[in-house]
């Protein structure tokens, strides 16, 4: 009985979703049309017909899914979305209700971010909704710095490679976690495992929790790391260290052990090596890049118990990327080898 229900439940979805696509991708169709013959916010003609009359005699002929509105957002559908070849790939999760939310976003990189995000992590339209509230896209544009690092690792989600750049963003927003006043790092690890489901869906598809407090014996003494966590995509074990207080650059040193630890006992054939967050109150920009983390398997981000103001954020992204075309203008032009 049960496989028989599953089988008619899936059924059912697939025929949902070829409709959807087919639904939507006629509206674009629609769009894409009433571009090229220059009928757009009611200039233009077609066959003498102004937006507004056309939309009118389609009303009535089709129903309200086709009145003056519905046919303006078709063209910004179109407009927005021009590749139909990359549309045809996002058909595969987003439905027309999520297109709609995309559409009043103004930075055509952001669309573009939170489109492919949708497909891959096959985000619901509230989630899309939660996303775009939670400025997921100004924080992991914050982690990257310029938008050009955006762009790369877009091209790369497009391929089917996810890489650590594009999973963890900083800040990291655990306002759903309910911490507010003092509070210990122990009442931190409690709320993150209390919310697990939440965490993870910030953290993003793909990340699987193990353990709490990992033991890991090392000659006489024992050291706990405080969370551990396996992505499924990247392939390696995620190590995740709590600090209350902004980074210091001595946090790296016990970081490089855990992950030298998990590398030798942990992983697995087939694996890359495990990887290291220091989740902390607030770091440095420029002691993390003195440091090259990155060679050393560690990412750095801070963690918000509430999300700043949007313009808050925002100031946050204009100065991250100012420093970074600052260190692009001032550091030497590698030497040429000999």
């Amino acid at each position: 009985m049960a496989e028989i229900r599953a089988l008619i439940l899936d059924g059912r979805d697939q025929v949902a979703r070829a409709a959807n696509a087919g639904l939507t991708i006629t509206f674009w169709r629609v769009g894409k049309r009433l571009l090229a013959e220059n009928l757009t916010d009611g200039r233009g003609e077609y066959g003498g017909q102004t937006l507004a009359t056309l939309s009118q005699e389609l009303e009535r002929e089709f129903g309200k899914g086709f009145s003056y509105s519905a046919l303006t957002r078709m063209v910004r559908f179109a407009k927005q979305f021009d590749d139909e070849r990359i549309l045809a790939n996002l058909l595969q999760e987003l439905t027309w209700s999520h297109f709609k939310r995309l559409l009043p976003l103004k930075d055509p990189l952001a669309r573009e971010f939170y489109a492919e995000m949708c497909r891959v992590e096959r985000w619901s339209v509230r989630t899309l909704n939660q996303k775009i509230g939670g400025m997921l896209f100004e924080r992991t544009a914050l982690s990257g710095n310029t938008q050009e690092v955006v762009r790369q690792e877009l091209e790369a989600l497009r391929d089917g490679r996810m890489t650590p750049d594009l999973v963890f963003r900083d800040p990291t927003l655990l306002d759903f976690l309910g911490l507010s006043g003092a509070y210990s790092e122990k009442d931190l690890e409690a709320a993150i495992l209390r919310e697990m489901e939440s965490v993870l869906l910030e953290l993003g598809r793909g990340f699987c929790f193990v353990a709490r407090q990992k033991r890991m014996t090392v000659g006489e003494d024992d050291f706990y790391l405080d969370l551990l966590f396996y992505h499924r995509y990247l392939r390696r074990l995620v190590a995740v260290e709590l600090k209350l207080e902004s980074f210091q650059p001595g946090h790296t040193g016990q970081m490089e052990l855990y992950l030298r630890w998990l590398d030798k006992y942990e992983r697995v054939p087939g694996e890359e090596q495990p990887i290291g967050l220091i989740l902390c109150a607030g770091a440095d920009a420029e002691q993390v890049e003195l440091l090259q983390l990155e060679g050393k398997s560690i990412r750095v981000a801070e963690y918000l118990v509430e999300l700043p103001p949007t313009e808050v954020l925002r100031e946050r992204l204009r100065r991250a990327i100012e420093y970074a075309r600052y260190r692009a203008a001032t550091l030497p032009e590698p030497k040429a080898q000999e």
